[in-house]
């Protein structure tokens, strides 16, 4: 549950050439203990729907971390990546065509397909130049989406998406009709992609990424593939969303339009600042307490996103780290006072 490379950082201020071959940090066991005791108690703590609602998006915030917090790149189009991955595995539930691994393989293929060519065009562009051609693009999938109505349902969504079960050599066949039984499915989903992120950003590939996001310039003048490295995360965090609205779409049994739209990528760009991008768990937080937030503000007011407007920006003015950043100071405060009785 980590916070950056320190290699990477000596890469930025030059103090070692060969940082990137530093051991890897190791995670903590007691953190990791507590997140998977969390996800275990979360459906009997809240209704079973949200609590699957928050691990799916927990690991679309944290496939959008790769690329703002390790990469530095904040890009404004993981909707198109989520929506198609989403669409790809409903159009063949809907019809049966598929069993489940395959959904989400198909998911995975469409989206991280997407993620490459929409990568190819603006991984070399950087700051808001990046963020506009992943925004505009995600408005071309947008409107594409809109129009092939016989594949996407335009905009009434794609409905009648099947949750399809899951045959296993040994226990037989599992059905996720049941909501709780989906949740589990969601959950080990979401603790596998979080495995696989946390190795991928302990690796070369999280190093050089990181030296980039500090110092991009020094870390390519080092012989280091800088837009290699990028475009390859590029992909990772595409084919991870695209995961992440494939079940989605069988959560609700349906793919409404809106998940392609830019604000949905807005929405997961604010789950990222809203927990932090500084570790894996903080963008979890932040989908936890947007979801959370989203339900109670529009049961006050019809123009809820107003108050949530406000409520970023709030985070952002007073906790700049996010709300993990709170917790880092509310321990730092317990120290010093215990050091001084």
């Amino acid at each position: 549950m980590a916070s950056e490379p320190e290699s990477a950082v000596a890469v930025a201020d030059g103090s070692a050439v060969a940082a990137i071959e530093a051991p890897r940090r190791q995670s903590g066991l007691v953190p990791t203990l507590a997140l998977v005791a969390a996800v275990a108690l979360l459906p009997f703590a809240i209704p079973v729907n949200i609590a699957t609602e928050i691990v799916i998006f927990g690991l679309f915030a944290m496939s959008t971390n790769l690329l703002i917090g390790t990469a530095g790149l904040y890009s404004f189009g993981q909707a198109a990546f989520f929506g198609v991955g989403g669409y790809a595995a409903g159009y063949l539930a809907a019809r049966g065509l598929a069993p489940l691994p395959v959904m989400l393989l198909a998911a995975a293929l469409a989206a991280g397909l997407l993620a490459l060519v929409i990568g190819a065009f603006s991984i070399r562009r950087t700051g808001i130049y990046f963020m506009m051609l992943t925004f505009a693009f995600n408005q071309l999938v947008y409107y594409i989406s809109y129009s092939w109505h016989s594949v996407t349902g335009g905009e009434d969504g794609l409905a009648g998406i099947k949750r399809m079960p899951l045959d296993l050599p040994v226990i037989g066949q599992l059905s996720f009709d049941n909501h709780l039984a989906f949740y589990w499915l969601s959950a080990c989903i979401f603790l596998a992609g979080m495995v696989a992120l946390r190795r991928v950003v302990d690796s070369p590939l999280g190093m050089v990424l990181t030296a980039a996001r500090l110092n991009p310039r020094r870390t390519a003048s080092l012989g280091y593939p800088v837009h290699t490295a990028q475009l390859i995360a590029f992909v990772m965090a595409g084919a991870i969303a695209g995961i992440a609205g494939a079940l989605f779409g069988m959560l609700y049994r349906i793919m409404p339009i809106d998940s392609v739209h830019w604000v949905a990528s807005a929405y997961v760009v604010f789950m990222v600042l809203i927990g932090g991008t500084r570790s894996m768990l903080g963008p979890v937080i932040g989908a936890a307490i947007f979801i959370w937030l989203q339900g109670l503000f529009s049961l006050v007011w019809a123009r809820w996103p107003l108050l949530l407007g406000l409520f970023v920006i709030v985070v952002m003015l007073f906790l700049p780290g996010g709300v993990l950043d709170l917790v880092e100071k509310a321990r730092h405060w317990v120290t010093r006072l215990r050091s001084r009785s």
